[in-house]
């Protein structure tokens, strides 16, 4: 009797997954479709002036496969490009003016603005900072744009074209991002996944929703909404950035749009799973807000909608209680659907997709690590810096 009760729970448990899967499937943006590309393109009668704002931290190693490719955008109007040196260390700053010797299309400006005081992360204050010269040029648009991001040669135009097509302050596109090793493709098609789970692409460009995400590779903002929303000091602590940007156009009244790329292509690398954990483990518990009760409300949630579905189908074969195979292989399947356009976009076979319930509890696993360093005193670590809490930063103030 004891036994029969213990599947019958879990049987219920199987069914909450299927019900939770219904609902993701169903009402959720669809976040799971992948046609959510470049909006309405209209060619303006006059092009802006644009400049091109590329903060970079040691990034010699790709910055020959992505500074070329803005270097060679071929655009109609005014355009330059301005690299920020965040105190690398690797050549970086030398590296980019010898890409740039001798080349046509935009021209190229490097400069550095030195250490990050207290409250500001190196990447926003990098962003600060060429903002400030570009702003002094006058452009009409700036494209934030990291220095692991390679563009088409019509990416710039395309963007202005989008912007003034749907009057949009702020148009960003979710780089597609490599995956060339074993764990490139286990894990990183995922990482879109789960971020267009929290912030549904659709819900984003709609008018009157509160929804609001970027994807901080590249972001073309017009220059009144950068006035407008107080940009970057209103975000200067922020961890992630690109989300936090988004929402301060959309909260000061400017018009944001997000989805997915055709041309434009993160260079970067990551190998070893080693490389994806720190990437993930490194934002997952400031996404959280800093909170150990989200960080429990996240793992139940991870478990109950990934990992339920693979093991009430083996609870349900060992033991005999069909109900419970049945439900849990129902939400393994839709699961498995869901997933399959995004490995389409990726390009990748989708045997792949039945095995999203391994690849979320390793995301799980990054994601309590991330607490864990955090309250060892790491924080968000990144290429050599630290970054404390908002709240720790205002209480040290």
């Amino acid at each position: 009797m004891r036994q029969t009760a213990r599947v019958t729970v879990f049987a219920w448990i199987a069914a909450g997954s299927l019900a939770a899967w219904s609902w993701l499937l169903l009402c959720q943006g669809f976040f799971w479709r992948t046609d959510v590309r470049l909006p309405r393109r209209v060619e303006p009668e006059v092009w802006p002036y644009v400049c091109v704002v590329v903060p970079a931290r040691d990034e010699a190693g790709v910055l020959p496969l992505s500074l070329p490719s803005l270097l060679a955008q071929e655009y109609p109007g005014r355009a330059e490009v301005i690299l920020v040196d965040d105190g690398s260390t690797d050549g970086t700053g030398e590296l980019a003016r010898e890409l740039a010797d001798g080349r046509g299309g935009p021209a190229l400006t490097v400069d550095s603005p030195g250490e990050p005081p207290a409250g500001w992360t190196g990447k926003l204050w990098a962003v600060r900072h060429g903002l400030a010269l570009a702003r002094a040029r006058g452009p009409e648009f700036l494209l934030l744009t990291d220095a692991d991001i390679a563009h088409e040669p019509d990416s710039l135009r395309a963007l202005v074209e989008a912007a003034h097509g749907g009057g949009y302050d702020l148009v960003s596109q979710m780089a597609r991002l490599r995956v060339v090793s074993g764990w490139e493709r286990l894990v990183v098609p995922a990482f879109v996944y789960f971020f267009a789970q929290l912030y549904p692409f659709r819900w984003i460009g709609r008018t009157g929703s509160r929804t609001a995400a970027a994807a901080g590779g590249c972001v073309l903002l017009s220059a009144r909404a950068v006035e407008r929303a107080r940009i970057p000091d209103a975000i200067r602590g922020a961890v992630i950035d690109d989300v936090a940007l988004a929402r301060a156009v959309k909260d000061s009244g400017g018009r944001i749009w997000l989805g997915l790329a055709e041309r434009v292509d993160s260079v970067r690398p990551y190998p070893r799973l080693h490389d994806l954990w720190r990437m993930v483990s490194r934002s997952a518990y400031a996404q959280l807000r800093h909170s150990p009760a989200l960080v429990v409300g996240t793992v139940a949630g991870l478990a109950l909608v990934y990992l339920v579905p693979p093991v009430a189908v083996l609870v349900g074969v060992v033991t005999g209680e069909v109900p419970t195979a049945l439900l849990g292989a129902a939400a393994w399947l839709v699961m498995t659907g869901t997933y399959g356009p995004m490995l389409r976009y990726c390009g990748l076979p989708l045997w792949l997709a039945p095995l999203l319930p391994f690849t979320a509890f390793l995301y799980l696993l990054m994601t309590v690590d991330s607490a864990v360093q955090h309250h060892r005193g790491r924080g968000a670590a990144w290429k050599g810096r630290t970054y404390a809490r908002p709240d720790a930063v205002a209480d040290e103030g």
